[in-house]
């Protein structure tokens, strides 16, 4: 065993599935904030590839600063019409140039912008319903001197800060996760009505649970008042198998609740994103790196996408905590819920974090001292291959929102 600050000990509080209230989020890919974190992640990933592609290795970018201003839109059944276009600037830092070779940064960047958007909201006209703008300018010198030390194979942490990550997931949150993904994976594969902006909130009260889902729906495919309530509908019984699938408490599902069928005021738009009408985006006020916003648990604040994978904590240590949690609970039996909270220092290597604190809830009948050792054994395994967390980012196997 290395001589890593590894501690392990019980948690202050209750396991999450075990409170009488618990509180789950997760805005779907569609949403301002989603948008802006995917495009921030997007643009990274590319250009950490470029940089590795021209010169060998990954120079300082950070593009977390990514910002939306919503437009203006005029839905109509049948197909309305954008009137003004949502305008998208990605902002931050990135090396232009590099032992003499211009490196053209804000070309890749909106290179990757397009290619995202028009993956990810195919209703959305690039350059028409969306205009997006780049500015990056050079990274501080103290900081690329951190990053870029020839001799030393680990990298040095670009900040004091810190991350945390948790499981097994509670079965609300599973809920909650799986909702949005699957509704816009399989289920818009074959209901185009429903656009990519789908926003799920979670909320359990003993055993009863609640899902209410806000779901942007697609003027073109939607014919009339009738269409968009069968829409509407088929939403609440998809989300419903989806819960089915993962508990056997009483579920209740609803639906876009603040319709009023009456005075006409539907959740209809032209582009499936309420970005086209008044609903503002930025990176970081959405969901944290393992998808979800949690209350019940603890949480950074950091934004994980569009920060460098190499060195920015930010990123690095809310990927790897979920990645050591999961780990552990996969591994290890007894443990009922497990946080993991990892500290750097600035200008320390990031496999030597300043602390590694891993709180546990084992099951009844299980002790402390009955799993620490297996604990930390993983904890320090994970700390020891830091560097696969940025290769698996830059190759695009991790998600960060």
């Amino acid at each position: 065993m290395s001589q890593r600050n590894i501690r392990v000990e019980p948690i202050d509080r209750q396991a999450v599935e075990d409170q009488e209230v618990e509180i789950v989020e997760r805005k779907g890919i569609g949403h301002p904030d989603s948008i802006c974190d995917g495009v921030a992640e997007s643009v990274a990933g590319a250009l950490a590839r470029e940089y590795i592609d021209r010169v060998g290795e990954v120079l300082h970018f950070n593009t977390d600063e990514t910002q939306l201003v919503a437009g203006e839109a005029a839905p109509a059944f049948g197909g309305g019409e954008v009137v003004d276009p949502i305008y998208l600037l990605i902002v931050g830092r990135a090396t232009k140039r590099y032992e003499g070779q211009a490196i053209p940064a804000e070309t890749i960047a909106l290179r990757a912008a397009r290619e995202y958007l028009e993956e990810t909201i195919p209703q959305l006209t690039y350059g028409e319903d969306i205009v997006v703008d780049v500015k990056l300018g050079e990274g501080s010198g103290d900081l690329q001197e951190v990053f870029g030390e020839d001799e030393v194979s680990v990298p040095m942490a670009n900040d004091t800060s810190f991350g945390v990550g948790h499981a097994p997931l509670t079965e609300t949150e599973q809920i909650v996760l799986e909702a949005e993904r699957r509704l816009n994976g399989e289920y818009a594969s074959t209901h185009p009505e429903l656009g990519p902006d789908v926003k799920i909130m979670g909320k359990r009260e003993g055993d009863r649970i609640d899902v209410t889902v806000a779901a942007a729906m697609v003027d073109e495919y939607v014919a009339d008042i009738d269409e968009y309530a069968d829409a509407v509908e088929s939403v609440r019984e998809f989300v419903g198998e989806v819960a089915d699938d993962h508990t056997d408490r009483e579920v209740d599902v609803h639906v876009n609740t603040a319709d009023d069928y009456e005075e006409g005021s539907i959740y209809l738009t032209v582009t499936g994103t309420s970005a086209e009408q008044g609903d503002d985006g930025s990176v970081g006020r959405g969901n944290r790196a393992n998808g979800l916003i949690t209350p019940n648990r603890s949480m950074s604040m950091e934004a994980t996408s569009g920060k460098n994978p190499v060195n920015h904590i930010g990123k690095i240590y809310n990927l790897l905590s979920t990645s050591i949690a999961e780990s552990v609970v996969d591994d290890v039996d007894g443990i009922r819920d497990l946080r993991v909270r990892l500290l750097s220092q600035i200008g320390r290597p990031i496999d030597q974090p300043h602390v590694a604190d891993v709180h546990v809830v084992t099951d009844e009948g299980v002790a402390l001292e009955d799993v620490e050792e297996d604990v930390e054994t993983i904890v320090d395994a994970e700390l020891g291959d830091v560097t696969e967390i940025t290769r698996q980012v830059i190759d695009g196997e991790l998600t960060t929102f």
